[in-house]
């Protein structure tokens, strides 16, 4: 709030220095919202081993968007299998695979969510789920970013 009041002006700042000399220098103040926020990419992922090409384009667009864009991803029906501690790799030739891929993401900080219902007709729980995966929350798909939100399925 502070800095939204400052916007835009300049100040006269006085240093001192380890010498005890006293410096001005002239410091402009930016208020960092009048940058636009980063938009934002949700991977809806729905497949699982029965569609290997569907999840690791998925990861692997996941991974490239991270770079500048917001990501999260969501998974759920046969995703879910994907996100399990005895996950199998998925492979698909030219892609990484997606326990490569996963370890790429969560190195990010990407949020990665499961499906409860999907978990439990599964005959799977939260404990089932590899570290760094969450059971997903309603609020966490809007708090992701600030921009505009571009969905992906797969």
């Amino acid at each position: 709030m502070f800095k939204k009041l400052l916007l835009g002006l300049t100040a006269i700042v006085m240093i001192s220095s380890a010498c005890n000399k006293t410096v001005e220098k002239e410091v402009t103040i930016v208020n960092d919202s009048t940058v636009a926020p980063r938009d934002g990419v949700f991977y809806h992922i729905s497949s699982g081993t029965n569609d290997p090409h569907k999840v690791v384009m998925a990861l692997k667009q996941a991974n490239m968007m991270a770079a500048d864009k917001d990501v999260i991803i969501y998974f759920d029906i046969k995703g879910i299998e994907v996100v399990l501690n005895d996950a199998q790799d998925i492979t698909y030739p030219t892609f990484p695979g997606s326990k490569e891929s996963l370890k790429g993401l969560m190195d990010k900080g990407i949020t990665i969510l499961a499906c409860p219902s999907c978990l439990k007709a599964a005959g799977k729980s939260e404990a089932d789920l590899m570290p760094g995966v969450k059971i997903a929350d309603k609020e966490l798909f809007f708090s992701f970013t600030k921009g505009r939100i571009l969905t992906m399925n797969y």
